[in-house]
């Protein structure tokens, strides 16, 4: 598999892009050739601060990096030669079969949208995110990618929504939640009404109704679709929930002998609670419904999640995401007379 990855996107780019790497060069053998795009003098002088080298690697010149501050859609056309579009570009033209940046959310989303174009049936790109629950993994999308939707779109996060969790996480056949205020139909505003009608009667969707914020931490769906808007927002205060528990955890178990016994005994129970909601334990998250593979890791991930939104990259095409959303799709645009 050749993957390009965006070295100079990130909080703490290139040192743990690079780190993802020299983790990813040990532990992912399918990889067969990384494109590392960016500055080469940089990654150049990373590479051998972290004593990094394969013969699997090649680096990608592209002298402009997107700030944070920087508008997604004008990073991509004002700053042609950044190290996102020149990823993206490479799996466009057929060198790399996916894409990896922890940098700007928008600018890889803007990229990958005007280089890529989206699938047969889909309008806009969505990013599922696989979140953790006390009983079940499940899909939240969208993550961000679609903050202001309509409600068609939210019909097209179900089914992608409904493939991923079919073909990836291997649900044979994934109940699907709109997520709303209220669990009955008269709930929500007037886009999550509008797309729970469309959603009850859309073939080829196991819609099971509205689900509540409290759902999802018990007993979720398999999918969990909304705005990106939304879905960003319980992304965020998931994970800043998660950091925050386990640090006020960690504060009363250092609060004395009794307890710093206590959590030695437990510390293995609270290890693999911390894995299975740890976001760098994903890496990345799927930018679903276009013509090519885009994998969006956090903007602060850490050297071991770069190296776990590479391997997301493997899985994402050794599963076939894209065909079975394209099929997905024109099933559901046949049954319902979609035009494309």
């Amino acid at each position: 598999m050749n993957i390009a990855l965006d070295v100079m996107g990130g909080d703490h780019a290139p040192a743990n892009p690079v780190g993802g790497v020299k983790l990813a060069l040990d532990t992912l053998p399918q990889i067969e050739r990384l494109f590392l795009v960016g500055q080469p003098e940089v990654i150049e002088a990373e590479l051998a601060a972290q004593g990094v080298k394969s013969p699997k690697l090649e680096i990608i010149p592209a002298s402009q990096v997107v700030e944070m501050s920087d508008s997604g859609l004008d990073a991509v056309r004002k700053k042609k030669d950044s190290s996102i579009s020149r990823a993206v570009e490479l799996v466009k033209d057929g060198r790399a079969e996916a894409v990896v940046s922890a940098g700007h959310t928008g600018a890889a989303v803007a990229a990958s949208l005007i280089k890529f174009r989206t699938l047969p049936h889909i309008d806009r790109p969505a990013i599922a995110s696989v979140m953790p629950s006390r009983t079940n993994r499940w899909i939240l999308i969208d993550a961000g990618a679609n903050p202001d939707s309509e409600a068609s779109n939210l019909v097209e996060n179900a089914i992608m929504g409904t493939a991923y969790a079919r073909h990836v996480l291997g649900i044979a056949n994934p109940r699907v939640g709109l997520m709303s205020n209220g669990t009955e139909e008269a709930k929500g505003n007037a886009l999550c009404k509008e797309a729970g009608k469309l959603l009850r009667h859309a073939s080829g969707i196991n819609f099971i109704g509205n689900v509540e914020g409290h759902d999802l931490w018990e007993t979720p769906p398999d999918v969990v679709v909304t705005d990106g808007f939304t879905g960003n927002i319980i992304l965020k205060s998931a994970e800043a929930l998660s950091r925050a528990m386990f640090g006020m955890i960690k504060t009363e178990i250092m609060s004395s002998t009794r307890t710093k016994i206590g959590g030695m005994l437990a510390k293995p129970a609270f290890k693999r609670i911390n894995t299975k909601t740890n976001a760098d334990e994903s890496g990345g998250m799927p930018l679903l419904g276009l013509n090519g593979i885009t994998i969006i890791a956090h903007g602060g991930a850490s050297a071991y999640a770069m190296k776990n939104a590479l391997r997301m990259a493997c899985e994402t095409i050794s599963h076939k995401v894209n065909p079975h959303i394209q099929e997905a799709a024109t099933l559901y645009a046949s049954s319902h007379h979609v035009s494309p």
